[in-house]
């Protein structure tokens, strides 16, 4: 990959780190609230949990990008963490911060491939 294409996915991941940095911090949605009415309780706590699933999202998709934003430091971005052949341009250009290949991320969809814990994984990320 060359340092141009580098330097726009380094941009596109901080664009996005950035945006759902901004959006973690917006937790007003998983107060606990009460209400009088009991449907309106259960409609609360719809929402509640709708909010805490949105968060849980954008806290994963915000480590995938830091790790990817760290793979580009250390030289292995673009690069599957599994069988360690280049991931296709097509690929990272759709999901810049890919850590498989399609083929190897189709497998650990499927749970054919065990990945270690994500701490232990990347552990360089941090």
């Amino acid at each position: 990959m060359t340092k141009v294409e580098l330097e726009k996915f380094k941009k596109i991941l901080e664009a996005k780190q950035a945006e759902l940095s901004g959006s973690l911090r917006n937790r007003d949605e998983i107060a606990i609230e009460k209400a009088p009415d009991a449907l309106d309780e259960v409609q609360l706590a719809g929402e509640r949990e709708l909010a805490i699933r949105n968060l849980d999202r954008d806290s994963n998709m915000l480590r995938q990008i830091r790790r990817a934003l760290a793979r580009i430091a250390d030289g292995s971005y673009g690069v599957c963490l599994h069988c360690e052949e280049d991931i296709s341009p097509k690929r990272v250009n759709a999901v810049p911060w890919a850590a498989f290949c399609i083929k190897c991320q189709e497998q650990v969809d499927r749970h054919e491939i065990e990945v270690e814990d994500s701490a232990d994984l990347f552990a360089s990320a941090a």
